[in-house]
This record gives C-alpha cells, structure tokens and sequence, in this order.
C-alpha cells in the first residue's frame, strides 16, 4: 500500500474536522450563552417579584429623571398625589385577556396626566375600558376634579416595534406606551412631564371603569429551551461528523 493512499483520508477529513470544530464551537458558545440569560432573568424575575411586595416611596420629580435608570426602576411602587388634566388622556391599545377585574377582550388603557402638588406631570394608567367606553364622555363618573392621590406601578416607556401599528393622533389611539409622545400630542411641556409612567392600583373608580390595578407582571423566559436546543444541536453535529469519518475510513480508492 502507497503511503499517498493511507495518508489521503486524513487528508480528507482536515476541513471537514476544522468546519465541524468551528460550528461545534459557535453551537456550544450559544448554549453558554441562553444559559447565563436564563440564570439573569431569573434573578430579574425574582428582584421584581420582592419589589411589588415593597412600600410605595414617593414617584421621582424632575430632580431625579436626568440619572434615573427607568429599566431599574420598572415595577417599583409609587405614590404621588395632584390633579388629573382629564381633557388630555391618552388611549393605549390593549387585550385582556386574563383580567383581574370583571372586564376584559380587546380595550383601552386610559392615560390621564396628573399636575402633581409640586407642578410637574407625570402621566397615570388609570386602568381599562372595554372598546365601547373608549370616549370619556361615557364615563363621566370617573373624571375626578380636585386633588387625589395615586398609588400604583412606576413603569418604563416602550419603544414601538417594527410591525407595531403607527399612532391614530386623530383618534387619540396609541399602541406604545409613549409619556413623551403623548405629552407633546397633547401640548404639554415636556421639561415638566416624568419620562415614566404610573399603573394605577386597583382602587375603584367611580362607576367602575377605568379598571385599574391590571398591569400584567411577566416575562418570557424561554432561554431552558434555547439551552437545550443550542447544546442538541451541537452534539447533534458531533454524531453527523462521526458518521461521516466512519464513511470516509471504510472507503476504498
């Protein structure tokens, strides 16, 4: 036997090995990865499930927004009190499909903005309406005047997503939870308006609606699975290569 014919299925294995090492590589990094996102989400999950448990401390003004880290701040329990601007409220889709409340299916969270007692204006999820109730002038009950105090859910803005439907300005219809949009749409002064908003708790309104206190608490946690299908998908690639250099070494030139 030539030494060119023992050596030549070594030599046909060379990229294919350095191929499958490489992908091997890239699979099992993904793996690690989605596995150290799993363990992050669950410590989030947890940070904001003892805080939804916490005393309500008073919503930040305006000296805390230049260093306030909304995402850190999310689900944090707040108060404040002021006076709703009712004529300005805001209208954000929403399906609901597992309410807390006697009303749920496709609706409106109603955005009102609160003059706090300090001046400034954050803007309050006083709750939802059922699509039919959308106009405030039917729920006339629930248009407070005077001074009140809210207590609920300090919460982020959203960043529409792509696919996410444009704001109706004529209608008043939002699909992102936008306080600064919704402020500049309504003609107030953004220096005074919270770049957050609040959920307001489930304190009854009078007449029923808003249905406040339904701010959905949950977060996808699929990284197990991407785990699982990253290293499958690894080992998988490593019995292929197997079965390939079997082929290869029982072949014969």
């Amino acid at each position: 036997m030539s030494q060119s014919s023992v050596r030549s299925p070594v030599r046909r294995l060379i990229w294919p090995t350095i191929a499958t090492l490489v992908v091997f590589a890239i699979l099992c990094s993904l793996g690690t990865w989605q596995w150290r996102r799993m363990g992050w989400k669950e410590a989030l999950i947890e940070h904001v499930d003892n805080r939804l448990k916490d005393k309500p401390v008073a919503a930040p003004g305006p000296e805390l927004w230049q260093g306030l880290d909304l995402a850190e701040a999310d689900y944090t329990p707040v108060t404040v009190s002021g006076t709703f601007l009712n004529d300005k409220e805001a209208h954000f889709y929403g399906a609901l499909m597992q309410p807390r409340g006697p009303i749920g299916g496709p609706g409106w969270f109603v955005f009102t903005p609160l003059r706090t007692d300090d001046g400034w204006i954050v803007y309050v999820n006083r709750g939802f309406v059922p699509d039919a109730m959308k106009d405030a002038a039917k729920r006339e009950q629930a248009q407070l005047a005077g001074r009140v105090t809210v207590t609920g859910l300090l919460r982020r803005p959203e960043n529409p997503g792509i696919f996410q439907s444009s704001p109706n300005l004529t209608k008043n219809q939002w699909f992102a939870r936008e306080p600064a949009h919704f402020a500049a749409t309504a003609g107030l002064p953004a220096d005074q308006v919270a770049p957050y908003s609040i959920d307001a708790d489930a304190t009854p309104n009078p007449g029923g609606l808003p249905q406040g206190g339904e701010t959905t608490v949950t977060f996808s946690n699929n990284h197990l699975q991407y785990v699982v299908t990253w290293f499958g998908l690894a080992f998988a690639l490593l019995g292929v290569y197997g079965v390939f250099v079997n082929g290869v070494l029982k072949r014969k030139d």
